[in-house]
């Protein structure tokens, strides 16, 4: 089955890779909403290159009081190029802290500067930071953010240090973050730095990265905040966290609708993400023999996988009915492997191959623990996931040409009948008030005259009924110019054809659409884990748990966090 393929943007050498997996098998959102942070999602990647860059990060200013209010600036510096994190805390009451994008006031807020800023420009950052999108920024601000205290958590570590002693095990394995963001902008929104700022830069120019950097820092801000405010109640005598409670402790993030349409919007760029790690995947199914090293490296992910999952807690009914079902699977997969399975031809491939006997859950978990196991033939793939969007179709393709390639790629949206009301129950449009993504009811809701286009199913299945009106060497330019209202859906249908995992294959207008779905797949691209829905609307994840801290950049440095377990002391 081995065969040779071109590598994705040139990086390293060819691998030996089997065939990929089909669009039509994981561009469905019921599989797309089961994946697992890999070894190419963003914050993985990231903490590689700014290990291989020698970054350092410094703390340059910590004017905070004995409340743990004020700022702190943290300066990374790769290269010759220094970034600060400047982070405000500032009190909050209780009454007023919610995850809701309505807020208006937060504990912490923070910005990505690029440089490192004067007083002047400090204080001017203190005016405007707190009030995050109500004011606006300039191309040195890169990424804004806020965050609130998880405060059973945040408290109860303060309290325990201050007393010098450890919080419990218990508490920091059921929450897993002192604070949660609710927000963390980039690209260019409220005035901050455009996207191509970042674009040739080292350990930046991948997708998401300035995004991730803040957050790592982010954290380091938290973990020292709590330990001041330990020391400021008992100086002399607080207790400071033990570093595995310390790297255990991620971030924790709330995200909502307003993440769903990105994967939309962005179909290139989609496509780059889904198609390395396809291919990493397939180079892994690809490898002809497991030797003993490979072997027990699987069977020591397994078991952390399992201990991980164990640890994975929700009260929402539908995501810990599957995390009961996952415990069931990875034992059963783990008595799978017990005997000679691993020792014969082709293991991965065939473990693979059965893992359709268990739920897609299980199924992507094993995704992402093979893609571990082969770092020489996976993590050259990170550094093939931007791209440059497309926005003009192309005139000259003929009619039989462009309704081949929605036979091929579309013909699951061009059978739905749009009459329904089950199929256009939903409609996608931006709120006034934040300029959020919000999701409608068509049937009960004002508002649909201003509706987005993300019914990317529904245009399609326009598309080809007015194609029948028209010649086969007719072309699209005859098309677009008698019907311009198809432009959106040609240019899909067209970019599918040469970015075969560019379009999801969902109606997203549909009342069986879960937006939830497409916030984990994209969040498992960021490397989130612990996925804790509220609805099939938002939902709360962690990032960086387990990730190296900021000091342990260097010879200690180990890139080995993936699905992280707190082991007792």
């Amino acid at each position: 089955m081995s065969v040779e393929v071109e590598n994705l943007c040139g990086v390293g050498e060819l691998h030996p890779s089997g065939p990929l997996r089909t669009p039509a098998e994981v561009m469905q959102l019921d599989r797309m909403g089961c994946f697992f942070p890999s070894r190419i999602s963003f914050m993985r990647a990231l903490l590689r290159d700014l290990h291989a860059h020698e970054a350092t990060v410094d703390r340059r200013l910590w004017d905070i009081d004995e409340d743990g209010f004020g700022r702190a600036v943290y300066v990374v510096t790769i290269g010759d190029r220094p970034y600060s994190l400047v982070a405000f805390s500032t009190p909050l009451e209780d009454r007023a802290r919610t995850d809701r994008v309505i807020a208006e006031a937060w504990d912490t807020t923070y910005v990505l500067y690029d440089g490192v800023p004067s007083g002047e420009e400090l204080d001017r950052l203190a005016s405007v930071v707190p009030r995050q999108e109500a004011s606006r920024y300039t191309e040195r601000e890169l990424v804004l953010s806020r965050a609130n205290r998880s405060v059973r958590l945040f408290d109860h570590v303060v309290e325990s240090l201050s007393d010098g002693r450890q919080p419990t095990d218990e508490m920091v394995g059921s929450i897993g973050y002192l604070m949660r963001t609710t927000a963390v902008y980039g690209n260019g929104k409220f005035g901050i730095a455009d996207r191509r700022t970042l674009i040739d830069r080292p350990c930046l120019a991948g997708p998401f990265r300035a995004e991730m950097l803040t957050v790592w820092l982010i954290r380091t801000f938290t973990l020292e905040l709590v330990e001041h405010i330990a020391a400021s109640r008992a100086p002399g005598s607080a207790a400071q966290l033990e570093r595995r409670l310390q790297r255990h402790l991620g971030i924790g993030n709330a995200t909502g609708l307003g993440m769903a349409p990105f994967l939309v919007n962005h179909p290139m760029l989609l496509n780059n993400w889904m198609l390395a790690r396809e291919t990493a995947l397939a180079r892994v199914r690809a490898v002809r023999s497991a030797d003993a090293d490979h072997i027990r490296r699987f069977r020591q992910l397994l078991f952390r996988a399992r201990h991980h999952v164990q640890q994975w807690t929700t009260e929402h009914a539908e995501q810990s009915g599957r995390i009961f079902t996952l415990r069931i699977e990875l034992s059963q997969v783990a008595d799978v492997v017990d005997g000679p399975f691993l020792a014969s031809g082709e293991p991965w491939d065939r473990l693979v191959a059965i893992s359709s006997r268990w739920s897609q859950e299980c199924g992507e978990l094993l995704v992402s623990l093979l893609l571990e196991l082969y770092p020489d033939l996976v993590d050259g793939l990170a550094d093939c996931m931007t791209a440059t969007e497309v926005s003009r179709p192309d005139p000259t393709m003929t009619v039989a040409e462009l309704a081949s390639e929605v036979d091929d790629h579309f013909a699951w949206a061009v059978a739905l009948d749009f009459d329904s009301p089950a199929n256009s129950s939903r409609f996608w449009y931006v709120s006034e008030d934040k300029l959020e993504p919000r999701l409608g009811d068509r049937r009960a809701d004002a508002g649909v005259e201003l509706e987005s286009p993300l019914d990317i199913a529904r245009r399609v299945n326009r598309l080809a009924a007015a194609l029948d009106r028209f010649d086969s060497d007719a072309s699209v330019a005859d098309v677009l110019a008698e019907m311009p209202e198809h432009r959106h859906a040609v240019l899909r249908v067209q970019t599918v054809a040469r970015h075969p995992y560019s379009e999801l294959r969902n109606n997203l207008i549909g009342e069986d659409c879960r937006p939830l779905d497409m916030l984990r797949s994209k969040l498992s691209f960021f490397g989130a884990s612990k996925f804790d829905p509220k609805s099939d609307r938002w939902t709360r994840v962690t990032l960086f748990q387990g990730a190296p801290l900021t000091d342990e950049l260097g010879d200690t440095f180990a890139d080995d966090w993936w699905l992280p377990v707190l082991d007792p002391a």
